[in-house]
């Protein structure tokens, strides 16, 4: 999953060579998940046909405030289209467009979108090595960033007046790399490495068996991708799921038993600035597992041995460094509160967020979570049942909080 996936861009094309990239740049676009909407300028059809860019954006090509075609439909609003647009990325930028923006001379429908866009606004210019270095566009492309656009500069490469220097547009992928560097640093976890735990732990009793729980490590992915979409980059170490995430933001490690999360989030906790235990660890394990099936015998019952697991929560707990915050679960049936401080404070907690056993919709295998958030200063946070998607969101602004105290 992308940073830029379920946004809405705008693509402004311009009337120059570069535009042959722009329908690279709009699969690029879908392909990480980003509803795009292209809106060319009148000369920019010379260069690129707005029949594929329709095919590949899925979505008719706006050109014209009005359809010549057919005057009676109606005018394609400029300022709707700005409204509806997360990110406005006008790509290739030529010095008439530039000078255009720069002085509000709002004569086609990009223009006049541009002028009422409320979004980030991102533009690559891409023109020949003198109109580059001229003072006058140079001036366009300073204003444009005085005024809080974001300038993807040019790259230096062979030009199509057959001269060798600065002026041509950055490819597809590299402006989808910018766009998406540009929206992370933006973001109020960017820059921050956060370790994640979810899901059960199984712990073998045979070749086939093994003691576990019911967890789906739903509340623990759910956590990740906020995490991701706040900027950070994200550690999810999970026991076994049938849960995926593909996120490049998201390393996955994949565990099975106690023993194997603890030996992987020991080795990644010194690193990080964040750490939640959100995983539902066995406590105890078999104090011998068997390497083939246990048979079962008629009329007898099976004892094992249990000895406790190594706890996790507790280790890292007394290793955690000043600048760290560590974040733990609590499930509670009973005197949860009571329960819930006293765990945060034996383990050496920043927080802890507590689930009941007693509340419907709530705990394992749900797709929703009722939540308590309570800080080291037993300050106690409670939150309607919700999605845990959102519940997820509402733990990450507690923590924001904790961070910047």
């Amino acid at each position: 999953m992308s940073i830029l996936n379920g946004k809405n861009i705008l693509l402004g094309i311009s009337g120059g060579i570069a535009a042959y990239k722009s329908p690279f740049l709009v699969r690029l676009l879908i392909k990480n998940g980003a509803n795009v909407q292209v809106l060319m300028t009148p000369s920019s059809k010379d260069f690129v046909t707005p029949l594929t860019l329709s095919t590949l954006s899925k979505r008719p090509v706006l050109s014209d405030f009005f359809n010549k075609d057919n005057q009676n439909e109606l005018w394609n609003n400029h300022v709707d289209l700005a409204l509806w647009a997360d990110y406005f990325i006008i790509a290739p930028a030529t010095a008439n467009t530039l000078s255009k923006m720069a002085s509000a001379r709002a004569d086609n429908l990009l223009i006049a979108t541009y002028l009422s866009s409320k979004c980030p606004v991102f533009f690559a210019p891409a023109m020949d090595l003198d109109m580059h270095k001229n003072k006058a566009n140079k001036l366009n492309i300073n204003k444009l960033i005085d005024f809080g656009n974001l300038h993807i500069p040019v790259n230096s490469g062979f030009l199509a007046s057959g001269l060798h220097g600065e002026g041509r547009m950055q490819e597809p992928n590299e402006i989808i790399e910018f766009v998406s560097s540009s929206i992370l640093k933006q973001k109020k976890l960017y820059g921050k490495k956060i370790l994640i735990t979810a899901g059960p732990t199984y712990e073998s009793i045979d070749a086939v068996r093994f003691i576990g729980n019911f967890s789906s490590g739903k509340m623990g992915f759910s956590l990740a991708i906020t995490a991701a979409n706040l900027g950070a980059e994200v550690f999810l170490v999970t026991g076994p799921t049938s849960l995926n995430i593909e996120n490049n933001i998201i390393k996955i490690f994949n565990v099975t038993s106690a023993d194997e999360m603890f030996k992987k989030t020991s080795e990644l906790f010194s690193d990080m600035d964040i750490a939640i235990f959100s995983a539902a660890v066995s406590d105890y394990k078999p104090k011998k597992a068997v390497k083939n099936k246990i048979k079962k015998e008629d009329n007898s019952n099976l004892n094992i041995e249990l000895v406790s697991n190594i706890d996790i929560l507790k280790h890292v707990g007394r290793i955690k460094k000043k600048n760290q915050l560590l974040i733990g679960f609590a499930l509670e049936s009973e005197n949860e509160i009571d329960n819930a401080i006293n765990k945060l404070k034996k383990k050496n907690l920043d927080a802890i967020v507590l689930n009941s056993l007693n509340d419907h919709g709530a705990g394992f295998n749900h797709d929703t979570n009722k939540i308590t958030f309570i800080n080291n200063k037993s300050e106690i946070v409670k939150f309607k049942l919700k999605s845990k998607r959102e519940a997820s969101k509402d733990i990450f602004n507690e923590i924001i909080k904790l961070k910047n105290e």
